[in-house]
């Protein structure tokens, strides 16, 4: 975890104890400062700013949030800690936050003197807090950062009203407010939710489909690959419009066309017959391969990649597809590549329009370059980098535990590797040549010793979050929303801590919540919008790359009973213009069928 610092309000906690760095419980005129439990029914905890130093040297000022008293050491024997009144350049005010190793989430806090933070009795019920030697086993000189609760802001386009049915069972019906207006700078809103097909749902009566395996690019996951039963948001016909895309072993590839107005076509047209495959089962997706706008099937099957083209009638030909690649496949003669040990991509590598494909073997990464007659090139037998793959020789890169990305972090029209390992983010550049280079390690933060447990409890994102289109780390990490910004020569700035909000601490889980990066507000900049328990949140970027505090938009698509009672595993959610108007709206796959809300793109507040 990087250091808090930026407007966070933050508690500091004794590791040792539990208790929170605070004032007595009768302060004195002397403002000493204390460990000590806080009671329920008290006054909050005291809540503490950090502030780089403008001279820089990792060096901060602990500033308290309410009264503007900062952390100081007086000259006295018992070297106790105060609260006292800030004086420019005293060293006695300036601290350094020191991570301890191999404990994700604790820190040292260092005096100018090299000496730490400490209790002078951790047993006594309000414990001074005094500066002493380093002792690394001394677990009370370790402190954790906790950020207080997210000052959400909001006030919703609809609300709920409980409605008691014959039967016994209750629901929720929508309610709109008489008191809603449009008004020029409020936060972006959505529609109430509408069923707009009564299929494509995990109710028997509405198709009874259950996902296996989907991997939906747009869900933060790496790969973009789809199994069967997965259902996804794409332009299949190149019209530019967004079709619902969905797979089944009895049908196959099954669609329901856009009608660009936010809803869908009743009837349901297959466009590729199922075709019976071993296990594992196939993975799919569709994508323009050639450049031309017009989509195509691709699917990893057993002897290779196959690749059906759209025909005339709008379905994709041949049968089966056509076998352009064998390797990649989960087939022992296409090398045995496993969805739970190796990812793969469709991705332009060169810049030339063309898409290739990338995978993360055992051995390392392979790659297969697309020519001009749209054939691909054999991987070749050594892989194009002996890193960021499953073996242990490669790095022992787990699909569960290490993000893996393709993105030009320079600037010259060339993917390169970025990963998060347990260390922290590796990153392989692409030379000019096509060649690449040995991996370099380039930032301790992202990884699971900091704290990062998993790709699903804290998805991360490289993506451009400023106008220079430079690729910026944005993750969700154990306390809050974490950037790196890119510095354009494969490198990143340290993380910064931005928002105290869509993390663990807040109580976002990746078992209950989705959270995704998209422009929501339509400025070319992207917005987070997490799937919550109450509704959609979202967070609109700010100028200086920060993010605004949430705000419930939308009272649905939530895990509450009240909010739908949605599940990550088996109610898929997107962001997809299905409206044409260049903004996001939110489709899902609820129980009964489908769901959308617009996006209105006006202003609203209640008033």
């Amino acid at each position: 975890m990087p250091v808090p610092t930026e407007e966070l309000k933050l508690e500091i906690v004794n590791a040792a104890t539990g208790k929170t760095l605070g004032p007595r419980s009768a302060p004195g005129a002397d403002g000493a400062l204390v460990a000590r439990d806080v009671p329920d029914d008290g006054p909050l905890p005291e809540r503490w700013q950090l502030s780089p130093l403008p001279a820089g040297g990792g060096a901060y000022v602990i500033r308290n949030a309410v009264s503007g008293k900062v952390l100081d050491v007086p000259v006295s024997a018992d070297r106790g800690l105060r609260q006292w009144g800030a004086a420019a350049g005293s060293k006695a005010q300036q601290w350094h936050v020191v991570p301890v190793h191999g404990e994700a989430g604790l820190y040292f806090i260092e005096g100018a003197d090299a000496t730490v933070l400490d209790l002078a009795d951790p047993g006594e019920e309000e414990s001074r807090v005094v500066l002493r030697a380093y002792d690394e086993n001394a677990e009370s000189q370790r402190w954790r950062f906790v950020t207080a609760g997210p000052e959400r802001i909001g006030e919703p386009v609809l609300g709920w009203a409980a409605l008691d049915h014959w039967n016994g069972r209750r629901s929720w019906p929508l309610t709109r407010s008489a008191a809603l207006r449009p008004v020029p700078g409020a936060a972006p809103s959505f529609s109430d939710l509408l069923r707009v097909l009564d299929r494509f749902g995990s109710d028997q009566d509405a198709g009874g489909w259950q996902g296996e395996g989907a991997v939906a690019p747009s869900a933060g996951l790496p790969g973009g690959w789809a199994g069967p039963g997965a259902r996804l948001l794409a332009d299949v016909t190149g019209s530019g419009r967004t079709d619902i895309v969905a797979l089944t072993p009895a049908k196959g590839l099954v669609t329901s066309s856009g009608r660009g107005d936010g809803t869908f076509d009743d009837e349901e047209r297959t466009l590729h017959r199922p075709v019976p495959s071993p296990g594992p089962a196939d993975l799919w997706t569709v994508a323009d391969t050639t450049g031309d706008g017009m989509p195509d099937l691709v699917v990893l099957a057993a002897d290779g990649v196959r690749v059906s083209s759209r025909d005339e009638s709008g379905a994709f030909a041949p049968a089966g597809g056509k076998l352009v690649l064998t390797a990649f496949g989960h087939g022992q003669g296409a090398g045995g590549w496993l969805a739970g040990k190796h990812l793969r991509f469709l991705a332009d590598t060169t810049g030339d329009g063309r898409l290739d494909i990338v995978g993360c073997h055992d051995d390392g990464v392979r790659i297969s370059l697309q020519d001009e007659e749209g054939a691909f090139a054999p991987p070749g037998d050594e892989p194009a980098v002996r890193a960021f793959g499953h073996g242990e020789k490669a790095g022992g890169w787990l699909v569960g535990r290490h993000p893996r990305f393709l993105a030009d972090t320079t600037g010259d029209g060339r993917l390169d590797i970025v990963g998060c390992h347990d260390d922290g983010v590796w990153v392989s550049l692409q030379d000019e040549d096509g060649t690449f280079t040995d991996p370099w390690y380039v930032l301790d933060d992202f990884g699971v010793d900091q704290g990062w447990s998993s790709a699903r409890e804290h998805p991360r994102f490289l993506v451009a979050t400023t106008p220079d289109g430079t690729p910026d780390l944005v993750g969700f990490g154990p306390q809050g929303v974490v950037v790196a910004r890119g510095r354009g020569d494969g490198t990143f700035e340290p993380a910064r801590l931005v928002l105290n909000d869509f993390g663990l601490a807040q109580g976002w889980t990746g078992g209950r919540h989705l959270r995704l990066l998209a422009d929501v507000t339509g400025d070319g900049s992207p917005d987070i919008v997490g799937f919550g328990d109450e509704g959609v949140w979202v967070s609109r970027h700010r100028d200086d790359g920060g993010f605004e505090h949430a705000q419930l938009v939308c009272r649905g698509f939530g895990h509450h009973d009240a909010a739908g009672a949605w599940r990550v595993d088996r109610h898929p959610r997107f962001l997809a213009d299905t409206t044409g108007d260049g903004r996001v709206d939110i489709v899902g796959f609820g129980g009964p069928g489908v769901y959308a809300a617009r996006n209105l793109f006006r202003r609203f507040r209640t008033t």
